[in-house]
């Protein structure tokens, strides 16, 4: 097999409706799931740390998102202290992250030239 057709064989396929992939899609794309993972972008963060970065998300809607996250792999709770829980990003998290911010830095763009006023 060449390069060029290796590549084009993945091993997942978010298009594909069983896929498990399109799962983790949802919850990254997700209002809440993309704001958490973009916050989370920027370094390990305790609950009220991402609470008061993610505007209108209730407590229940963040623990439900980072318990999420943490179960599709994109995110750990580390528990040096267990009544400060820290939450970080797997290496996983951090390239799925990266483009969530790479997306977030292009809607601002967009939004301060004009296109979305």
């Amino acid at each position: 097999m060449d390069a060029v057709s290796e590549s084009s064989v993945l091993p997942y396929d978010v298009f594909a409706k069983k896929c498990p992939s399109r799962q983790v899609f949802e919850h990254v794309t997700g209002k809440w799931g993309a704001l958490v993972l973009g916050t989370l972008g920027t370094g390990p963060q305790r609950f009220g740390e991402i609470r008061a970065q993610v505007e209108g998300i209730s407590d229940r809607m963040l623990t439900q998102t980072l318990r999420t996250l943490c179960d599709d792999g994109l995110a750990l709770r580390a528990t040096a202290s267990p009544a400060h829980p820290v939450y970080q990003l797997t290496d996983a998290g951090q390239v799925v992250a990266d483009a969530v911010r790479t997306l977030i830095v292009a809607v601002e763009a967009a939004m301060t030239s004009g296109a979305g006023a």
